[in-house]
């Protein structure tokens, strides 16, 4: 799933090649993936995109005097930019193709999505606080105003698990499956660690880890085309997706405890001092 760095480095690619452009044609091709009708796609259309912003995981086209086109990759879904779309209508189908935006120019971006479970989204609204999920957001933990004290607030009385915190959008915005561990194995913490249980030393530890990895990730991302975005992404991960290979930072064995539609990936050195986490499926944590 495309995360924080993700997103925003799409941000910052579309930026560059969008703004200034008219939109000319938003061609619709899965149906399901539209979750608003009023105002319809073709709104879009004769309106020059004004800017491009990043709302945790959701990507925003905001157009001059018209509205703005709002969309959450999901799971599964992906953005693809095309110098010069192919010419003809997509047609629907069991393929990949969801949507496609033409330009002015003949270039454009369709947005795809793999697999079965069809949870990409796309919006035309008005206000991208009419949607949802943008609407319920956390504070960007990459935001000027999100300083340590900001962070140490937000988990002050949090009773949760730390992956689950971190995963949670309503609490930090952007932040998903994968960078999640990345950032606890930064922190040297174990996911299963209750928030309210950290000390002052381990919040600034954690905030230091979610920053810097965010930051690194973000910087590792910027300036690369879209369609190699996520092979970047997999390259500089540490542990997450990583179960059986040595840890980068002491060699131990990366270990995976597996839920019902997701996993996650943790060192034992660097994180529980040395014990193995009982997969959930079959038990609790191993104290």
């Amino acid at each position: 799933m495309p995360e924080l760095p993700e997103v925003e480095a799409l941000r910052d690619f579309l930026t560059e090649h969008l703004t200034g452009r008219e939109i000319v044609r938003v061609l619709p091709v899965a149906i399901s993936v539209l979750k608003t009708y009023d105002p319809p796609l073709t709104a879009l259309e004769g309106h020059q995109v004004a800017a491009v912003h990043r709302h945790g995981k959701f990507l925003d086209v905001e157009t001059a005097d018209g509205p703005h086109l709002v969309t959450h990759l999901a799971r599964a879904g992906w953005l693809h930019w095309k110098d010069s779309l192919p010419s003809g209508l997509p047609r629907p189908g069991k393929g990949p193709l969801a949507l496609r935006v033409a330009l002015e120019t003949g270039a454009g971006f369709d947005l795809t999505e793999a697999g079965t479970q069809k949870r990409l989204a796309v919006y035309v609204v008005a206000d991208p606080r009419q949607v949802p999920g943008v609407a319920r957001l956390g504070p960007d933990p990459l935001a000027d105003d999100f300083d340590e004290a900001r962070f140490a607030a937000l988990l002050e009385g949090e009773r949760r698990q730390l992956k689950g915190a971190l995963r949670d959008q309503s609490l930090i915005a952007g932040v998903g499956n994968a960078y999640s561990d990345e950032i606890l194995h930064a922190a040297r913490m174990s996911p299963f660690k209750l928030a309210a249980s950290l000390t002052d030393e381990e919040t600034a530890r954690l905030y230091a880890a979610l920053r810097g990895t965010l930051t690194e990730a973000v910087e590792r991302s910027r300036g690369i085309a879209a369609g190699r975005l996520k092979a970047e992404k997999k390259s500089g991960l540490r542990v997450h997706g990583r179960t059986g290979e040595p840890c980068p930072v002491c060699g131990d064995t990366v270990r995976e405890v597996s839920f019902s539609d997701s996993s996650l990936q943790y060192c034992p050195t660097c994180q529980t001092g040395g014990k193995p986490l009982a997969d959930r499926r079959l038990s609790r944590l191993l104290k």
